[in-house]
């Protein structure tokens, strides 16, 4: 609690002490000045911000069409493992039915 009364006798200090050096013309150029560098500042992290969210956007589309080629590539692996197992399927009921007409025609003979 003792912490928070100083915070703030420390804000309403600086407020304070801000008004009076703003009454001065040479105080007010100071504070103008204090004030440019710190739009200047918030300017600057702004660009910076903006640049590395960019660079962030550009690996996330890149890693998304990743992602989308992988996926592509895996539905196409499983497509042709289908349609290969089911041509593997195919030919097993073909020889097999085979086999069995040739047994039936053998124990018929």
């Amino acid at each position: 609690m003792k912490s928070l009364l100083w915070f703030l006798i420390g804000i309403v200090g600086g407020f304070a002490a801000a008004h009076v050096i703003n009454k001065n013309p040479t105080g007010h150029e100071v504070l103008a000045e204090v004030d440019a560098r710190i739009g200047e500042f918030t300017d600057r992290i702004g660009e910076a911000y903006r640049g590395q969210e960019a660079k962030l956007d550009d690996f996330v589309s890149g890693a998304r069409d990743v992602a989308a080629g992988a996926v592509s590539a895996v539905s196409d692996a499983a497509a042709s493992t289908k349609a290969a197992a089911s041509d593997a399927v195919s030919d097993a009921a073909g020889t097999v039915s085979d086999a069995v007409t040739d047994t039936a025609e053998s124990a018929k003979d």
